[in-house]
C-alpha cells in the first residue's frame, strides 16, 4: 500500500474526529525506503506454513544473511534465473560468511514452500513468505502489480550484517534482472 499526502492527511483528519469522542493511540510511520546502515524492521514472516513464524530480526541477529526478495513465486523471471542464481551460489555466498540465504516473496507459505520443493532449496536458501507485504511495507520497496494480484515486492537483494543493512541492490524498475541477482552480492569480510 503506497500513502500518497492525501490519504496521510485524511487518515489523520479521521484520527482527530474519532478522538474527540474517545481516547485512541496512534502511531504515524513516515515511510522511506530502507538503506545501508538501517536496521531490519521486526516483522513476523512465515516459513512452510501459517504456524512456523519467523521473526526477520531474529533471523539475522548475530550472524550474516543475504536477503533477496522477489515480486513472486512461480513467475518467469523469479523461476528462470533469480531463485535458481542464489540455489547455485549458495556454497559460495557460505564460503564467504553468510549464514542463511532467504527469499521473500509476497506469496502465502505454501506456495513459497511448493517453489522451494521445485527448485530444491532445501540447506541451500530459506523460502519466507510475506503474505500481507507487511515487510516490504516496512521497507517501503513495495510496488503495486495489478496482473500479479496488486501489492508485491519489488525485486531486490541485500546483505545483513547483525539485523543491519550492510549492501542493498535494487532494480532501478523494482522488477528488472540486473543488480539484484547472485553473483552481484559482495560479502565483506
Amino acid at each position: 500500500m503506497l500513502l500518497t499526502t492525501a490519504s496521510i492527511i485524511r487518515g489523520v483528519s479521521a484520527l482527530a474526529k474519532q478522538s474527540s469522542s474517545r481516547a485512541v493511540h496512534t502511531t504515524l510511520y513516515a515511510m522511506a525506503p530502507i538503506k545501508v546502515g538501517d536496521k531490519l524492521p521486526s516483522v513476523d514472516l512465515f516459513e512452510d506454513s501459517p504456524a512456523n513464524k519467523v521473526n526477520i530480526c531474529d533471523l539475522t541477529s548475530g550472524k550474516k544473511v543475504v536477503l533477496f526478495a522477489v515480486p513472486g513465486a512461480f513467475t518467469p523471471g523469479c523461476s528462470k534465473t533469480h531463485l535458481p542464481g542464489y540455489v547455485q551460489n549458495a556454497e559460495k555466498l557460505k564460503s564467504e560468511g553468510v549464514s542463511e540465504i532467504v527469499c521473500v516473496s509476497v506469496n502465502d507459505p505454501y506456495v513459497m514452500a511448493a517453489w522451494g520443493a521445485q527448485h530444491n532449496t532445501k540447506g541451500k536458501v530459506r523460502m519466507l513468505a510475506d503474505p500481507s507485504g507487511n515487510f516490504v511495507k516496512a521497507l517501503d520497496l513495495g510496488t503495486n502489480l495489478p496482473p500479479l494480484g496488486g501489492l508485491r515486492s519489488k525485486r531486490f537483494s541485500m546483505v545483513v550484517d547483525d539485523s543491519k543493512v550492510e549492501e542493498l541492490n535494487v532494480e532501478p524498475d523494482g522488477t528488472g534482472l540486473s543488480c539484484s541477482l547472485a553473483d552481484k552480492i559482495k560479502v565483506k569480510k
